[in-house]
């Protein structure tokens, strides 16, 4: 996927375990934990928009578009 979320690395700058993360976004500690290990498949704007707010960060510091080498 050429898409990469760096989820882990905004929460850790902001030292925010994904329990709080979860409470604050109001999103399942399951879902946020997909989120953060790149499972997800998409993520809504609302989602996006709230943990934006949470970790007070805009949304090109959680998302990353990474060149795939083409052997996938």
């Amino acid at each position: 996927m050429a898409i990469v979320v760096n989820l882990d690395v905004m929460m850790a700058k902001r030292k925010m375990s994904v329990t709080e993360l979860a409470n604050k976004v109001d999103i399942t500690m399951a879902n946020l934990s997909i989120l953060k290990n790149n499972k997800a498949k998409a993520v809504r704007f609302t989602t996006l928009d709230a943990i934006c707010r949470a970790l007070d960060c805009q949304p090109g510091d959680i998302l990353e578009y990474v060149e795939e080498d083409g052997n996938g």
